[in-house]
């Protein structure tokens, strides 16, 4: 499968999770959705990243969610919609579950 293909996979599944994370009491807004390289490789060489960074190929998202129009800034707050993500596509991966928590971002593993 071509990377322009599973990007279209992801971007089917990212606009199914807005949905949902849009049920009232939510909301949610977009974070970061495209990384360079040169930012992946900035931001992993300060410790808040990784260099191969699935952002650099279109196949990860940040989303902030927001509960009664609060910011969540916890990852727990973000569990349901991580498992939720998840069953979308056996690709995918939320970052909630990554050693290193990252409740709002959601990814999809690319070729």
């Amino acid at each position: 499968m071509r990377l322009s293909e599973i990007q279209a996979i992801f971007a089917g599944n990212v606009a199914r999770l807005i949905l949902k994370m849009n049920e009232a009491p939510y909301t949610c807004t977009l974070g970061e959705a495209y990384r360079t390289t040169e930012q992946a490789q900035w931001n992993a060489a300060r410790g808040i990243g990784i260099a191969n960074s699935l952002h650099c190929q279109r196949l990860a998202i940040d989303l902030m969610l927001f509960k009664d129009g609060v910011y969540c800034s916890d990852s727990e707050a973000y569990r349901p919609f991580g498992e939720y993500w998840v069953t979308l596509n056996s690709l995918n991966r939320w970052g909630g579950s990554f050693t290193k928590k990252d409740g709002n971002h959601f990814e999809m593993q690319g070729p």
